[in-house]
């Protein structure tokens, strides 16, 4: 089963980081590793990896190894691409533990008293949310700008702000 277009870039980079951490790697080798670490439900396209692999090494993340008998070039991780990778492996270990606290659409976890069709429709909208908030987190790494960013932080502010709201609301029909 393959279906990228709800994969995040930064899970793509988180993976092909681990992967070049065991070993230097082809791109054709990472694409098949990382079929393995998801269980063969996800393996990453040629196009998802091979422009990843270029980012990585213009910024000094990876370098390429000078090309074996065969003529393939392998990529092996630079120090900087590992801590790169431990930064990522941190955020990974944050996420894991927050999980447990917050069983929530965007975790996977059922609203148990929620209808069912009602929440397919609030799992896809913190899908959307959720690829949104990865793909500008990309774009800034790539692209910095501090409007966007104080931008990005209003509008999760206020969302934060309503969804207090309607808690607020709630709590009070529920006492009331």
């Amino acid at each position: 089963m393959r279906h990228t277009a709800i994969v995040p870039k930064g899970f793509i980079r988180y993976h092909v980081l681990e992967s070049l951490c065991e070993k230097p790697m082809s791109g054709s080798e990472i694409m098949n590793d990382v079929e393995r670490r998801t269980g063969g439900c996800w393996k990453p396209s040629p196009g998802s990896i091979y422009p990843l692999l270029a980012w990585l090494q213009d910024n000094g993340y990876v370098k390429e190894m000078p090309a074996d008998q065969s003529g393939m070039k392998r990529y092996e991780l630079t120090d900087r691409g590992r801590a790169l990778l431990e930064e990522q492996r941190k955020i990974k270990r944050e996420l894991r533990r927050a999980a447990r606290f917050f069983p929530s659409p965007l975790l996977g976890g059922l609203w148990f008293r929620i209808p069912p069709e009602k929440t397919i429709e609030v799992r896809e909208a913190m899908r959307k949310l959720m690829i949104a908030f990865f793909e500008l987190g990309n774009v800034l790494e790539e692209r910095f700008s501090e409007e966007a960013l104080k931008e990005a932080q209003k509008i999760l502010d206020e969302t934060a702000k309503e969804l207090e709201e309607i808690n607020r609301k709630l709590k009070g029909q529920q006492n009331g």
